[in-house]
């Protein structure tokens, strides 16, 4: 069956279709990650997009239970040069297409996904549509210019209620802004005690746990839709310590003063290098993002950048300057990607010793 991309400007791609058999209407993005389809589809910072693959064949090893960065994907589609019809691997339950099926997410292939990418970078992200061919494009088209991306995203994929990670080591609440589980599986691996908390809740709910420590993690959309987020980071700094990512980390800039930017096209893919300040230390990262914190606007008596992207020199990471804070703008739970970025866990952990050990003096 033959299955149309479309976007606003008035484009149109002719290919082939797989997955769910929907219409679908949202941002459409493009990633560079080479690896990694499951944990990219099932990353929750994808809410609400059309995600185009760069790599040309997608789907050879399948779909398996270890992989999954969220139970419930919330992308809106899925965008290839080539789909993989059967799958290779030891670990294999199923094959994306089969995947997509189940999950309601349509698929094309078949499409130069290369002019795609090349657009999406000269003209920035733009809003697309995925229809079956047939359907007449001038209503489509005036659907699409029509419709009104969602800013809830946040809390359409945030837990509504809080839930325990059991551990035996120091206590960890993570604010759910959209969360992916090689966070929890990282803080795990440290033996934390995790409860996860619904991205609405409210700062006296948060200390009354007691924390050691709060993570705030990644997610979709804006930051600036997210203001009751902001508030509540306003409230706990210097009461507990924090550790941001993606998300988190624009919204601890927003609560500290500066201001956060939409990007042309964004930074989504495994391979962006990362310069700590500090020590000249380079880390190749893993990042989805599609705003980022204006460095212009931080206030340096409160905040200092300790990181930047090299190929733009946006700003990837900030520490608060009185408060146990630091934040990063890239994943270092990887999944997918390189672990570089796997010591700033520990660091959480050091931080956290150090503000008990402090206060406990």
């Amino acid at each position: 069956m033959k299955r149309l991309l479309i976007l606003e400007d008035g484009t149109v791609f002719e290919g082939k279709a797989f997955g769910a058999d929907a219409n679908v209407v949202g941002e459409v993005v493009f990633t560079t990650s080479m690896t990694g389809y499951q944990e990219t589809i099932t990353d929750q910072s994808f809410n609400g997009q059309i995600i185009t693959f760069t790599y040309p064949m997608v789907g050879n090893y399948g779909i398996n239970r270890d992989d999954y960065e969220s139970i419930a994907p919330t992308c809106k589609g899925v965008v290839v040069k080539e789909f993989a019809r059967l799958a290779s691997n030891w670990r294999n339950q199923l094959t994306l297409d089969e995947f997509l099926k189940r999950k309601g997410i349509p698929g094309i292939a078949g499409i130069d996904t290369r002019a795609l990418t090349k657009k999406l970078r000269s003209a920035g992200t733009m809003k697309g549509m995925l229809v079956d061919k047939g359907d007449e494009l001038n209503h489509l088209f005036d659907q699409l210019k029509a419709t009104v991306l969602p800013h809830n995203q946040v809390a359409q994929v945030s837990t509504t209620k809080p839930y325990p990670s059991p551990g035996i080591g120091r206590n960890v609440v993570v604010v759910d802004f959209g969360l992916k589980h090689s966070i929890l599986r990282e803080l795990s691996k440290r033996e934390c005690n995790l409860t996860v908390l619904p991205y609405n809740t409210d700062a006296q709910t948060i200390l009354d746990l007691h924390p050691d420590g709060v993570m705030l993690t990644n997610g979709p959309g804006d930051p600036k839709d997210v203001p009751g987020a902001i508030e509540m980071i306003q409230q706990i700094q210097g009461k507990v310590p924090i550790f941001g990512i993606c998300l988190g980390h624009q919204l601890f800039s927003l609560a500290n003063g500066a201001d956060t930017y939409k990007m042309k096209f964004g930074h989504r893919g495994l391979n962006h290098p990362v310069k700590e300040i500090a020590t000249g230390r380079i880390d190749f990262t893993s990042q989805n993002h599609g705003y980022a914190v204006d460095e212009n606007t931080i206030d340096p008596e409160k905040l200092m950048v300790t990181h930047i992207e090299i190929n733009d020199g946006t700003v990837e990471g900030v520490r608060h300057r009185e408060f146990p804070a630091f934040t990063v703008q890239y994943h270092p739970d990887a999944a997918p990607g390189p672990h570089d970025g796997l010591h700033l866990f520990d660091e959480f952990m050091e931080l956290m010793d150090a503000w008990k050990e402090q206060r406990n003096a």
